[in-house]
């Protein structure tokens, strides 16, 4: 059985959103991050959790969750730093990880489920991520495990984005009819959005 692991981002301090940290903004009766780690941990991967800003609060709101945090000193320097820090507190025997954005509150676990079935179907050998009905690029990606080194090299702003851009490694993209899961929250009004949703989705 081939371990697949998960690098859950949630160490920034979410500027654009405004005061507060949207990551652990109320959804439904659950701060925003619980929800992703829940649905993350329902598939069963090893779970990293990376904190920085706030992480104290960050780990209140996911406790007795079977996950692992990496607090990352360097959160301030960006996303990259972030990814680094989860992807090297990983297991040695993963091999494979997600890196995920925390403000994902529709992701389920049957999505992650099917990447993961096609990754080991693949052997484990393609970089696998959903992509909209267009052909557009969505989160989370699937790395195997060459990659770790060049994500735990990474700092700055950008992420892994660029990798996945000027990789010439394979790469499977799979087409995703409910494009809704891949809804982020940015703004406040991304915020108002989701609760509009998730109780039309819950009622």
């Amino acid at each position: 059985m081939m371990e697949i692991g998960a690098v859950l981002l949630a160490a920034g301090a979410s500027q654009r959103f405004g005061a507060d940290n949207k990551l652990l903004a109320n959804i439904g009766g659950k701060p925003l991050i619980r929800w992703v780690a829940e649905e993350i941990v329902g598939s069963g991967t090893e779970v990293i959790v990376v904190t920085g800003c706030d992480h104290l609060l960050t780990e209140e709101a996911l406790k007795d969750l079977p996950l692992r945090f990496a607090h990352n000193l360097n959160w301030r320097r960006g996303m990259g730093s972030s990814i680094a820090a989860g992807v090297m507190a990983l297991d040695s025997e993963v091999q494979g990880a997600f890196i995920v954005p925390g403000d994902m509150p529709f992701l389920r676990s049957a999505l992650l489920e099917d990447l993961m079935a096609i990754f080991v179907e693949n052997g484990g050998t393609s970089i696998i991520y959903p992509t909209t009905r267009a052909g557009e690029q969505r989160n989370p990606v699937l790395w195997p495990r060459r990659f770790f080194p060049l994500l735990a090299s990474l700092s700055g702003t950008e992420g892994a984005k660029h990798l996945l851009a000027t990789s010439k490694d394979p790469q499977m993209p799979v087409p995703v009819v409910a494009e809704g899961a891949f809804a982020d929250i940015d703004f406040l009004a991304d915020l108002e959005t989701a609760r509009s949703r998730w109780k039309t989705v819950n009622s």
